[in-house]
């Protein structure tokens, strides 16, 4: 009987400490909660890749011991995406020195990144007098992998540089010259030495090696076999990080899962995406792509709902800073992808911070700044009652 007793008394200890717990511990995330985590159907060892690369991006934070520096803009990466989402104004990076397509003047005096912090005993950079610049808001990282698996041909596919149809909307891509560690993708299209960029406000950016290795470099000063020179004196200096860290970190931004859109199936959001075709917005954050061929299987010929065309738009005189990278113009810019836009809060402090450089603190404000090729379909905006309106924003709010 007694030990019927302290079994009884065992068993309800473990319920109450069960339904305590319950209400004291967060839930779990869904997964359309979060930005986070891989694509599915990684095999093993890539998914071992996958979490070193995973450590490497939000674990790792230098200090001068670590090889910080001596210049630099934060100290890991994860400081800038926290959650892989959107940064915060506090985290935004400072590009100067390039006002034109003739490539960057300022190079000499620590273009194109500004590197406005410091280890003791060195001096911070300070934008040169005389050089245009702009102000960059750290991105969300997930499906990056899927951006880089879209090939050439269906980006130029999409392009329209002369406006042929005459809908005023007259994307195209970002011509660049690339690094000389970046391989070249096959089916990769050649105009005159120079490759179609895809990352970055800009699509400055080859692939993600290049934003990887730049990453480490420009940001932190962390220097690796693939750029391996002072940011602080342009000297040639020790690699501070290993080649297969740098491939981890590389395939953990390849195979971040896409973001998943919720309550697909509310009518008002369904309403709202309709008045998001009818405004012709989805003419730039187009919302629907597909990849190619791709040396990460489970990326290989997938259809993915991005809401970009990952083309340069011309977008009006209020967004132009004077400053451009590549063959784009100052007033061009890469349409940013929709995904994962009503999460951005999360990582960026409870507020939002959109466009480029954060200036818009919400997505109608946002829209409001929108201009050029996209002046149209503002004005459409603008025009909805508010009962449209409101569908057209809880609808981009769902993505």
């Amino acid at each position: 009987m007694k030990r019927v007793s302290i079994i009884l008394t065992a068993a309800m200890s473990f319920i109450f400490l069960y339904v305590s717990c319950s209400k004291i511990l967060p839930r779990l995330p869904k997964d359309d909660e979060i930005l986070d985590g891989p694509v599915d159907g990684l095999t093993s060892e890539q998914n071992r890749m996958f979490l070193r690369g995973d450590a490497a991006f939000n674990d790792e934070i230098f200090n001068q011991v670590k090889g910080l520096g001596p210049l630099f803009v934060n100290n890991s990466c994860g400081s800038c995406h926290a959650g892989d989402g959107k940064g915060h104004p506090f985290t935004t990076l400072t590009r100067f020195g390039q006002s034109d397509t003739t490539e960057n003047k300022f190079l000499h005096a620590g273009g194109p990144q500004l590197q406005h912090r410091s280890i003791i005993g060195f001096q911070a950079e300070q934008i040169p007098v005389g050089a245009t610049f702009s102000n960059f808001t750290p991105p969300a990282n997930t499906g990056l992998g899927f951006f880089e698996a879209v090939s050439d041909q269906t980006l130029l596919s999409l392009a329209d540089e002369n406006d042929a149809n005459g809908d005023g909307i007259s994307g195209r891509p970002n011509w660049i010259t690339i690094p000389h560690y970046s391989l070249i993708r096959p089916g990769s299209i050649d105009r005159g030495g120079k490759y179609i960029g895809r990352f970055g406000k800009k699509s400055a950016v080859y692939d993600l090696l290049q934003q990887t290795v730049n990453a480490y470099n420009q940001d932190m000063g962390i220097n690796s076999t693939y750029e391996h020179y002072s940011t602080y004196n342009g000297q040639d200096a020790d690699a501070e990080v290993s080649n297969q860290t740098v491939q981890d970190l590389v395939f953990y931004l390849q195979t971040l899962k896409a973001p998943m859109q919720r309550n697909q199936t509310d009518p008002d959001i369904q309403a709202g995406r309709q008045h998001f075709m009818n405004i012709s917005c989805g003419k730039c954050h187009l919302p629907e792509m597909k990849t190619g061929n791709y040396p990460v299987a489970v990326l290989s010929n997938k259809t993915f709902f991005p809401f970009t065309d990952m083309l340069l738009h011309d977008m009006g005189a209020a967004l132009n800073d004077g400053y451009t990278e590549g063959s784009a113009l100052t007033s061009e810019w890469r349409t940013p992808a929709l995904w994962g836009l009503g999460l951005s809060e999360k990582s960026q402090g409870g507020q939002v911070f959109l466009m480029h450089d954060g200036r818009a603190h919400s997505i109608e404000q946002a829209i409001g700044l929108h201009g050029g090729e996209a002046e149209r379909s503002k004005q459409s905006f603008q025009q909805l009652n508010e009962a449209q309106k409101s569908q057209l924003l809880k609808f981009l709010t769902s993505l």
